[in-house]
């Protein structure tokens, strides 16, 4: 017997498109049965299901119904029956994706893909949806497309299994890069094409495509090249330069592109007059020297941008945080001449409500506070709050520090100062090692802690057992002897040394002695360092020593004590202490003997590194280091075991350590008076991790060398190569690969180097 029912069953694009006619008697729903769920339970069902027992089952509402379940894309197929008062509703369950396999990626990584394909709602465990498969294909392409992949082909494949599964399969074969064979610039005429294309970032292989894949097409790397080529113009006075297509064309093989870019330079602009408006709240007299556009100066957008960023700068060091400078040009085009006014709009006064310090679990709170320079209660300065953060960078206690300046809630003229810092390790351990065939294994090792137990008090202890030297030491220095930033430290050493081991002539000698400084802070940059030393000397002789050291001797005896005064200066800009990437470091310093003791000399050193900046992940480093010692008084040589040394990895890398300059009666390196030493150096992140803070790379040229009294600068030895330094858990590695360009016959030459120390 047939029962007395009736069926819906619609169409999801159906629904969608059309409002059908049906023949469906409304009745009252008595009870509601689900059948064909398999792993969806019946409660969820429910919770998407828009009816309920007793309510009245119309047409519309069934349409409703079933387009609310299809909506929930758990089901390939909903069905409403009706039996009796009871609903029925048949539903056909999507499959689920058992596994996802891909396959013939090389570009993007396995575990990459998998996540985006989570992300957009494929993955295992899930309900497939075939619609998702293929806006997955269209966005691989895409991401293939970005890296210049264009013969990229992506097929996928869906294999049923038993228990309503599937597994999806995507197989990749990704192709060769497309290369840029040519970029032709159409319609200029004041610049030529190899001006214009030396700026963009895009060009024909190089020399160096393999490094910086300028070579591979992008369609940001093109905008943001369209716009470098539209500042290039403005920055030279063409305000109506404009670009009026730009073609970008692939080979049939898709092997190669062609980019073409058509022109309109326009006519040359002036400056006529540089005007301020808006409300001044600080004189003008203080900011008009800002301004970097001068009257009858050829316009400049360059200019214009970073003059207003200095009046912003200028107005936030007042408290005006928010201040707002827009450049307003009067564009006279018959005379070819721009009228600037910069329009000042300050904003309200801000003042700060809270300093707030986050991430350090070690470091106490007062030693961070003790470098930020803006107080609170305070208006606020833009230029104390990046000063402070400079600040902290340099006491080398975080690998990173953040600052953000966020409104305080409900108020408008109120802001907190919150820094957030990530600790490293302050404890380092300092180690040297080497190799030559004359010397074996140099290994010495200490033991520093830069913030010992979070007080910002560097403490050293030092034990070195090499070849070359027996020493002991203890090191204690307080940063913050006084509130005001004046330091004291303390230093007691005992060293025997063997100077034959270290390249130089065959000698020994035991040093001990002790140390007190103080130093003092001029201002935020530089710093005087003063102190007191004592300084105990006695020289021992070998069957080897030369004749020089023992003619030394006879005139001066072979043992000393010395009283000497100690002194520098010192200005630091830099902004971090290890890998600094813009700023300076310059150093004098110079130490004397006082007539108590029985050797009468003093010694100078010049330091200066300077860091500039050639591009986000490129610094130029520039360092010289001078050296001068004399004798005075009752002494009439200077002092042997004084000199300066030049060679070795920190100073002209290829030559082995002190092996640079005058030599004895025994054609060993003695060292000299006068040493002139420098350094350029290109440094740039390892291209795999180009945000790493640890690794450097780099290539330099070196060059330098020892005298005795006056410099030959024909004795210069120069050496060039490259070199990787990374900062370890336990300290810094630096490793170098030199070659000496112009060593002669007698030099010692050591093409590989390596150390292990703080010093970057």
């Amino acid at each position: 017997m047939i029962p007395n029912w009736r069926w819906l069953r619609i169409p999801l694009l159906w629904l969608l498109t059309i409002q059908p006619v049906l023949g469906f008697d409304a009745f009252v729903i008595g009870s509601i049965q689900v059948e064909g769920l398999q792993r969806i339970s019946t409660g969820t069902l429910f919770n998407y299901l828009p009816l309920k027992v007793g309510e009245t089952l119309s047409n519309q509402r069934a349409i409703e119904a079933i387009r609310a379940l299809y909506k929930t894309g758990f089901f390939k197929d909903v069905r409403l029956e009706k039996e009796g008062d009871t609903l029925i509703v048949w539903v056909a369950e999507r499959p689920a994706v058992s596994k996802i396999e891909i396959s013939g990626n090389k570009n993007i990584e396995t575990e990459t893909l998998l996540n985006a394909l989570k992300d957009i709602g494929l993955a295992e465990g899930r309900v497939f949806d075939r619609s998702l498969l293929d806006k997955i294909e269209q966005e691989l392409r895409r991401q293939y497309f970005s890296q210049g992949k264009y013969g990229v082909k992506i097929t996928s494949e869906v294999t049923p299994l038993e228990r309503n599964r599937v597994a999806v399969s995507i197989a990749i074969s990704e192709g060769r890069v497309a290369k840029i064979k040519e970029i032709g610039i159409v319609g200029n005429q004041v610049f030529d094409n190899e001006t214009l294309l030396n700026t963009f970032q895009l060009s024909p292989p190089t020399l160096f495509s393999f490094y910086t894949h300028n070579d591979q097409y992008s369609k940001q790397k093109l905008a943001a090249d369209l716009e470098t080529l539209r500042s290039y113009y403005l920055d030279r006075g063409y305000i109506n330069f404009r670009i009026d297509s730009t073609q970008v064309t692939i080979t049939p093989d898709k092997h190669d592109i062609y980019i073409t870019i058509n022109v309109n330079e326009g006519k040359q602009f002036t400056v006529r007059e540089v005007k301020l408006a808006g409300e001044l709240v600080v004189p003008a007299e203080e900011l008009f020297p800002l301004i970097d556009s001068r009257v009858s100066d050829v316009f400049s957008r360059k200019a214009t941008t970073e003059t207003a960023s200095k009046l912003t700068d200028r107005l936030g060091a007042d408290g005006y945080a928010f201040a707002n400078v827009n450049t307003i040009p009067e564009i006279d085009e018959e005379s070819q001449q721009v009228t600037l006014t910069y329009f000042i709009d300050p904003g309200r006064r801000v003042y700060v409500r809270n300093v707030n310090v986050d991430g350090n679990t070690k470091t106490r709170d007062e030693v961070i506070r003790r470098e930020i320079r803006q107080m609170e209660s305070a208006w606020i300065s833009t230029e104390k709050v990046k000063r402070s953060r400079t600040r902290l960078d340099q006491t080398g206690y975080f690998d990173d520090t953040t600052v953000q300046t966020p409104a305080v809630p409900g108020t408008t003229d109120q802001v907190d100062v919150d820094f957030k810092v990530s600790e490293k390790a302050s404890g380092n351990l300092l180690a040297g090692i080497g190799f030559s065939q004359s010397q074996g294994i140099i290994f010495n090792t200490s033991v520093t802690q830069d913030n010992f137990l979070g007080s910002g008090k560097r403490l050293g202890l030092a034990f070195n057992n090499s070849d070359i030297n027996t020493s002991y030491s203890f090191s204690y220095t307080n940063p913050y002897y006084t509130l005001d930033g004046i330091s004291r430290g303390f230093k007691v050493y005992y060293r025997e040394t063997d100077a034959a081991s270290a390249n130089l002539a065959d000698y020994n000698t035991d040093r001990a002695g002790a140390s007190v400084t103080l130093g003092l802070p001029v201002n935020e940059y530089n710093r005087i360092l003063g102190g007191l030393e004592y300084e105990y000397i006695r020289i021992k002789t070998t069957d080897n020593t030369p004749q020089e050291i023992l003619d030394f001797i006879d005139d001066n005896d072979d043992t000393f004590h010395t009283i000497k005064f100690t002194g520098s200066f010192s200005q630091d800009t830099r902004n971090r202490r290890v890998f600094a990437d813009r700023g300076h470091y310059t150093r004098v310093s110079g130490e004397i003997t006082v007539p108590l003791g029985n050797l009468d000399y003093y010694k100078f050193e010049l330091e200066h590194s300077r860091y500039l900046p050639l591009h986000k992940y490129l610094t130029l480093a520039i360092n010289a280091e001078l050296g001068y010692g004399q004798s005075y008084g009752n002494s009439e040589k200077y002092p042997f075991f004084e000199n300066f040394f030049a060679g070795g990895v920190r100073s002209v890398r290829g030559f082995e350590d002190n092996t640079l300059g005058p030599r004895d009666s025994n054609d060993e390196p003695i060292g000299g008076n006068f040493k002139v030493v420098g350094n350029m150096e290109l440094m740039f992140p390892p291209p795999f991790d180009k945000e790493s803070k640890s690794v450097r790379f780099g290539a330099f040229l070196d060059f330098g060398n020892v005298f005795d009294d006056s410099v030959e600068v024909g004795d210069f030895r120069y050496s060039a190569g490259v070199a990787a330094r990374w900062l370890s858990p336990l300290g810094a590695l630096s490793f170098s690969l030199a070659y000496p360009l112009n060593d002669e016959e007698d030099d010692q030459v050591q093409v590989f180097q390596f150390t292990f120390g703080t010093n970057l």
